[in-house]
């Protein structure tokens, strides 16, 4: 990468991370090269617009895309700098799949050239980056491939994780710090000089599978602790206990801090990421394997609950209240709501209806159902039980007098104030964890 210029820079995967991170890029100077394997996706962002929901980040691409700073194509083309920010999945077994990352190295690889920089951010197994590098030095002979010449190699090639919250992307993207481990110390000293151009966080330099198993261990770390929260909800249930009146109570402790429960955990990182650690040390990780146990099973919790609610009251129309993984999000990759919700609408049918305000359509699995996208306000006024398993903003606000004499199940704990009272239609009832 030249000292005198900013670097040209291609992300290859437009995606929740891919479009952010080369906005922010675009952003800083450098001009940016968006690859995606979608038609829609390219033709969107060239036009300015954008196919993601995210805080600001509308009219950042319109900004970029205006000066000339970004553009997106289908192919991958000659740059300075490389980042892939392409998902990666797991199979049926809980393997991990890198099959996305590898197929965005192949891209790139005939078109790398001596002082590059190539860089993975996709949340990915410890060793990934390894065989990027092998890819490379396979298809690329002429090259001098880092960890595997004597010599100064040819191109530099690194991993660093996104750690970001959705809804706050464009912002933690620049202010937090970033795990950037390299090949070779020399290739993560390049990568760090890559991300100072953008990133105000401090850039730690380490070697590629630390970072890689860190971004994991980060993930595991959250999702365990929210097992626990999501398993003492359970115990609170049978023991007839409000589990958010016990966890405010308990918080007041100075060393506790329980996380809240809910209908389970989804997304692409919590839900995931753990598995990945999994995989690589099975017999070693008998609490990871458990967490992910408890939370997958919080899941089946909240739909018998719910079911025998709905049984309980035969006439009753019923509002699911969010699909997404968390609340103010379009994002519904692995979500417990969407879950709960759907497995609900093939029983119940016609008397299920659906309030996801980021949601223009419903998902396909609701499809044959009979089950219907409706707005908040007519789930007030025409559903008689509510299911809260998203903590929208929008969900937070209905005030009391509009929920009386509804029955609440409420999976998020954003209605204290709503009666227990009976448990039939017009009397009112709350039910949580």
């Amino acid at each position: 990468m030249k000292s005198d210029k900013k670097p040209d820079v291609c992300v290859v995967g437009l995606g929740y991370i891919g479009l952010p991170t080369a906005a922010i890029v675009a952003r800083s100077g450098c001009r940016v090269r968006g690859i995606d394997v979608s038609q829609k996706v390219v033709d969107t962002i060239n036009r300015g617009e954008i196919h993601i929901e995210e805080v600001d980040l509308d009219g950042l691409v319109h900004a970029v895309v205006g000066r000339g700073l970004l553009t997106a194509s289908l192919e991958v083309a000659s740059a300075d700098v490389f980042v892939i920010a392409v998902p990666t999945p797991f199979g049926p077994n809980h393997e991990p799949d890198v099959s996305y990352v590898l197929t965005a190295a192949r891209s790139i690889a005939p078109v790398l050239k001596q002082g590059d920089i190539v860089i993975l951010e996709s949340t990915s197994p410890v060793g990934t980056t390894e065989q990027i590098r092998d890819l490379f030095a396979e298809m690329r002979p002429d090259l001098k491939i880092p960890g595997l010449t004597r010599d100064t190699p040819d191109v530099s090639i690194a991993y660093c994780p996104e750690r970001v919250l959705p809804g706050r992307i464009l912002h933690e993207l620049t202010e937090n710090d970033r795990s950037i481990g390299g090949i070779t110390p020399r290739c993560a000293r390049k990568a760090v000089g890559f991300y100072k151009i953008f990133v105000r966080g401090q850039c730690i330099a380490t070697d590629a599978r630390s970072a890689e198993m860190t971004k994991l261990v980060e993930n595991a770390y959250r999702d365990v602790n929210i097992a626990f929260a999501n398993e003492l909800s359970i115990v609170a249930d049978r023991m007839g206990l409000d589990v958010w009146e016990v966890i405010k109570l308990a918080n007041r402790h100075p060393r506790v801090n329980i996380l809240s429960p809910g209908p389970g955990v989804g997304g692409h990182c919590i839900a995931v990421d753990p598995w990945f650690i999994v995989a690589s040390a099975p017999t070693e990780t008998p609490l990871i394997r458990t967490a992910r146990g408890v939370n997958d099973g919080k899941i089946h919790h909240v739909i018998a609950k719910a079911d025998e609610l709905i049984a309980a009251h035969p006439g009753a129309r019923v509002a699911a209240l969010g699909l997404a993984f968390k609340a103010n999000i379009d994002d519904f990759r692995e979500s417990p709501a969407r879950l709960v919700a759907a497995t609900l609408a093939r029983k119940y049918r016609e008397r299920m209806s659906i309030v996801e305000p980021y949601a223009t359509v419903l998902p396909r699995e609701f499809e044959g159902t009979g089950a219907t996208q409706i707005d908040l306000d007519e789930a007030l006024e025409e559903c008689d039980i509510l299911l809260v398993l998203v903590d929208h903003d929008a969900f937070r606000q209905v005030p009391l007098a509009e929920r009386a004499g509804k029955i609440v199940y409420d999976t998020r704990g954003i209605w204290p104030d709503q009666p227990k009272g009976g448990a039939e239609v017009g009397e009112g009832l709350r039910l949580v964890g």
